[in-house]
């Protein structure tokens, strides 16, 4: 596969995951700002086009070891992005709590407790807009 293929898989998965709207909001902003620009590309080739594309684990477990290692690296934005992705990967908020469960004892309990705040901010964006 040459890097445009890997691009174009990339970018794929990647409005499959996280949404038409976020990837339209980042490509922006990355054609505006051109020292994200090769970022965004290296991300997409890369992270989603041959990472998020192998085989040899769904994307629902992906998402969930994503997760995790957000909590464990304390990454706030990517945790909540990939927080509000999971259900794209249909992963369910009780398979999350489980997760951010575990996360107390491998990442530690203030990393955890911060994720737990996270997630029920999210959740309550996502209902609020599906109820709206």
């Amino acid at each position: 596969m040459d890097e445009r293929e890997r691009h174009a898989k990339g970018m794929e998965v990647r409005r499959a995951v996280l949404g038409d709207a976020h990837v339209n909001r980042a490509e922006a902003n990355a054609n505006a700002n051109a020292l994200n620009t090769e970022f965004q590309d290296l991300i997409t080739r890369y992270a989603w086009g041959e990472i998020w594309t192998r085989p040899g684990l769904p994307r629902h477990t992906r998402s969930l070891l994503t997760i995790m290692a957000m909590v464990a690296l304390n990454r706030e934005e990517e945790l909540k992005l990939h927080l509000r992705a999971a259900a794209n990967n249909g992963v369910t908020r009780d398979e999350i709590k489980e997760v951010l469960l575990q996360a107390a004892i491998y990442c530690g309990v203030p990393a955890a407790n911060s994720a737990f705040h996270m997630a029920q901010e999210v959740f309550r964006q996502v209902d609020a807009e599906k109820a709206g």
